[in-house]
């Protein structure tokens, strides 16, 4: 049965992000998503949505005050951008603003976050956004020194995470803690 379940979510999985690759990329972007977790994806954003004048939106970033004003001193105004911290992790930063995007028409979008950390992004965001019909352009930033490859289990975890809450709309590893706190209770 689990072999089944896991093939399952694996094909599922497999269509939504083909699905999401094979799409002619749509023209021209619509908005800026920041995964947060660096203030140099902030500081990119900025410059994007200066040069583009596209909106931002930060999920899970710096504090919101170093925020307003990164964002101030690259000249944009503050209904350019919106700051958001819903978000703990990869999956949820697509999970919490995903719906929010779709419901505003946003169709394309460019995900800026560290070079080290895009695959996963983009696995994750492919999976999430593109259930949705919205598609991703990668901005890498560079992590330059600080740069950690992340590994192939982690980037697939968080993967099957994604197939999960788009066939289930639940986390799957927030289920794995709850059933673990059960029964430990």
């Amino acid at each position: 049965m689990r072999r089944l379940v896991l093939l399952t979510l694996l094909t599922a999985g497999s269509f939504w992000l083909g699905r999401s690759l094979l799409l002619p990329p749509a023209s021209p972007p619509q908005l800026i998503l920041v995964l947060g977790g660096d203030v140099k994806r902030e500081k990119v954003a900025g410059r994007l949505a200066t040069q583009y004048r596209l909106p931002v939106v930060v999920s899970g970033g710096s504090n919101p005050e170093y925020a307003r004003w990164l964002f101030d001193q690259e000249g944009l105004r503050q209904q350019q951008y919106r700051l958001d911290y819903r978000a703990h992790d990869t999956l949820s930063n697509f999970t919490t603003v995903v719906d929010d995007l779709r419901r505003g028409g946003i169709r394309h979008v460019l995900l800026v976050t560290s070079s080290d950390h895009m695959d996963r992004a983009l696995l994750v965001g492919r999976v999430v956004a593109g259930s949705r019909g919205i598609q991703l352009t990668p901005v890498a930033v560079s992590c330059g020194e600080h740069c950690h490859p992340e590994s192939l289990p982690k980037r697939w975890g968080d993967g099957l995470r994604a197939v999960v809450w788009v066939l289930s709309g639940r986390d799957l590893k927030n289920w794995a803690q709850a059933q673990h706190a059960q029964t430990r209770a």
